[in-house]
């Protein structure tokens, strides 16, 4: 069956299918350009994105601020004339929160999907950039309605669209651990109808259509398929991508996700504060027997105290995206075992697509 487009305000894209943000560097402008160029939404997540940058090292931010401008640029002159659209991942948790989001809006992105965190000041910090699509990332109905609340009061608008994120998803996530070693037995397909309920109230208030994008476990055609028969408007997908030529990260990167099985999959607690499910190795093996010290501060987190961190999250991205995986954390999907070579993101899109 051909899927429809995805429309979000005065925003379409050819295919309702967004690659999720995965940073650090996994997802900058060469996946993200090459997504959109196939019709979908490319996403760059900003997390450390200026990580290999010559002023990194002694200007984080600053070198992010510019980054993140040069990336969303790139992804859109690669992506031209594909019917597809440019958005960002910046997480909520992220030091100077609201600097990332006034340079995507500086950049032209078409969206910005926010999560780590509630990302109740958003609206405000794009005031000016009325063409910028705003998606909060949610796990629950419970969080979706604070949100839309907040939104509704605060600033008397509402989502451009809702990204749910449920337990298969890689990296953060927005559940206890203890939710996560019991997955199997949620009913998460009832929570996702719910949440698409809760946002009809604010769907009428401001007579609007706030469409509904599922995330996390979404593998493939029949994945997609079962996500659209619940009432969504889209997906997004992150694993997958991984895989492809034109990502970000380095080949040793790709070929751990080629590599894993079932069982390296863990849940591990990150230094956000937040379980995130990664692939086991020779780094998460160090963490479980102890506190790996932390020399050097990149400024990449707002509530981060290097002084009590089990790790230092940048310094263990950094090294996973540049191929040093026995010092990497690498995060992934819950169906990384199921990837076995590597493809295009054109390959992929079309298999998406077409079944």
């Amino acid at each position: 069956m051909n899927l429809k487009p995805l429309t979000i305000g005065d925003l379409t894209i050819k295919y309702p299918i967004i690659q999720g943000g995965m940073g650090v560097g996994v997802s900058r402008c060469r996946l993200a350009g090459a997504v959109a160029k196939a019709g979908g939404m490319g996403v760059i997540s900003t997390a450390q994105i200026g990580y290999d940058e010559p002023d990194f090292d002694k200007h984080q931010i600053a070198t992010n601020l510019e980054a993140i401008g040069k990336h969303v640029r790139k992804a859109k002159e690669i992506g031209k004339d594909g019917g597809g659209a440019v958005g960002v991942n910046i997480m909520v948790a992220t030091k100077d929160y609201d600097r990332y989001v006034k340079a995507a809006c500086e950049a032209g992105v078409d969206a910005i999907i926010s999560g780590a965190g509630l990302p109740v000041t958003l609206p405000g910090l794009t005031e000016g950039y009325e063409h910028v699509k705003l998606a909060p990332i949610v796990s629950s109905k419970k969080a979706t309605s604070v949100i839309l609340k907040m939104w509704d009061r605060k600033f008397h608008r509402t989502a451009d669209f809702l990204v749910i994120e449920g337990p298969k998803a890689g990296g953060h996530l927005g559940f206890s651990k203890e939710q996560l070693d019991h997955m199997d037995e949620m009913d998460y397909d009832k929570e996702i109808i719910d949440i698409i309920e809760c946002k009809k109230t604010f769907e009428e208030k401001y007579d609007c259509k706030i469409p509904v994008v599922v995330a996390g476990g979404i593998f493939d055609h029949a994945d997609i398929m079962h996500a659209l028969s619940l009432g969504a408007d889209g997906v997004q997908i992150a694993t997958p991508f991984v895989v492809t030529e034109e990502c970000d990260a380095s080949d040793a990167y790709k070929q751990a996700y080629i590599d894993a099985t079932a069982k390296d999959i863990r849940i591990v607690i990150s230094p956000v504060g937040m379980p995130g499910r990664a692939v086991m190795n020779p780094f998460l093996e160090a963490v479980s027997k102890g506190r790996q010290p932390i020399t050097k501060c990149f400024n990449c987190l707002e509530k981060c105290d290097p002084k009590t961190t089990p790790y230092c999250i940048t310094k263990a991205l950094t090294n996973a995206v540049e191929g040093d995986l026995d010092h990497g954390l690498i995060f992934c999907g819950s169906n990384v075992d199921r990837l076995h070579e590597m493809t295009t993101v054109p390959e992929l899109m079309n298999k998406l697509i077409y079944g």
